[in-house]
């Protein structure tokens, strides 16, 4: 029963977040955008937008020249955050290749830099008066909800072992839409509850940044009104 519950649970959870996030995005694609207003300096080219965008992506460099301590605790967070991730990949193929072994003792670690990351941005939300100030109650929910599953993953590690074989069963199970049995440790199941959690409130949160960042008008426009007439889409018609 406990393997059919949390089945359901992740089938749902994955709907959730794959409608709700295809939809946000659709609607980021739709919003027009009636004026040139990205950020200057901003590139001439659409090479350099490309550029921009993953200078922006990879190493948050608008955040970098803003604020070198918010920048660094988020850095830490996400880019272990995609470690992780990518560690987890192992759970979800038969066959490993070279470089997701090759990968497994950082992705480890990483799960500890992500904790640090995480902390030092809600410290900062504590303690910064002016950040305090505009922080709702559902901001510290999300960041609790991401330190319980950090938290939870490094247990299993290094505290409360789980039959992770069992685990990967599960989860392949999963993909070919069969149940198997989910092993019932408490650290494990706190685990999954949060990610599920995660997902189901992800297209309805603040972490729709991770694909908001790409429909930024600001970020993702060619600085060349000079040179160009803009128009939206929509402006377009009405003029034809």
């Amino acid at each position: 029963m406990l393997s059919v519950i949390y089945a359901m649970l992740f089938y749902v959870a994955t709907a959730v977040l794959v409608v709700g996030v295809g939809m946000k995005i659709r609607r980021y694609a739709r919003t027009p955008a009636p004026l040139k207003i990205p950020t200057t300096p901003a590139p001439t080219t659409a090479w350099g937008v490309v550029l921009r965008m993953f200078r922006e992506v990879v190493f948050f460099e608008s955040l970098f020249k803003a604020n070198k301590w918010i920048w660094l605790f988020g850095w830490t967070f996400h880019m272990g955050m995609w470690l992780v991730l990518i560690r987890h990949v192992r759970y979800f193929v038969f066959d490993i290749p070279w470089w997701l072994s090759f990968v497994q003792p950082f992705g480890v670690y990483a799960g500890f830099a992500m904790l640090a990351g995480l902390l030092g941005l809600w410290a900062r939300r504590v303690l910064v008066e002016r950040i305090r100030y505009i922080t709702n109650p559902s901001d510290h929910l999300m960041l609790a909800l991401l330190v319980l599953i950090v938290a939870s993953g490094l247990m299993m590690k290094f505290v409360a072992h789980t039959d992770i074989i069992a685990v990967k069963a599960f989860m392949l199970g999963l993909m070919r839409l069969r149940i198997e049995t989910l092993p019932s440790d408490p650290v494990l199941l706190v685990h999954l509850t949060s990610v599920a959690a995660l997902m189901i409130v992800f297209p309805i949160s603040k972490l729709l940044h991770a694909p908001g960042v790409f429909f930024s008008p600001t970020r993702n426009q060619i600085d060349n009104p000079r040179e160009k007439r803009h128009l939206a889409p929509w402006a377009a018609k009405l003029e034809g």
